[in-house]
């Protein structure tokens, strides 16, 4: 079983309450998630404990530039972030690199599988 982690102390209490659908990662990512896998939704730093939140499946997996992320993008990631400038800022404290509007991103939707 594969693990979507999440370093940021921000998203813990998205994803508790449900609040997060999608996550943003640099560059092509289609070679690590696939849709219709079924995941865990993880929380905590690199090479360190992880807590496991719920179970869920990828719904969907987009490759596109930062520049034509859509709104319904932007609110997955994060239900404050209301545009794409605000997303790189965002973006770049999780990563403490700089983004552009031509840089490749991979949104991943997922959905919690109840048990």
């Amino acid at each position: 079983m594969r693990a979507l982690n999440f370093y940021s102390s921000n998203y813990h209490s998205q994803l508790i309450c449900r609040r997060k659908t999608c996550t943003i990662r640099r560059g092509d990512k289609t070679h690590k998630y696939n849709e219709g896998d079924i995941i865990w939704v993880t929380v905590g730093k690199r090479f360190a404990q992880k807590k496991k939140i719920y179970t869920a499946v990828i719904d969907r997996v987009l490759v596109k530039p930062i520049s034509q992320l859509t709104k319904e993008d932007l609110q997955g990631e994060n239900p404050e972030i209301t545009n794409v400038d605000d997303l790189m800022i965002f973006l770049q404290s999780i990563y403490d690199k700089t983004f552009t509007l031509s840089d490749t991103v991979t949104v991943v939707y997922f959905s919690e599988v109840i048990e």
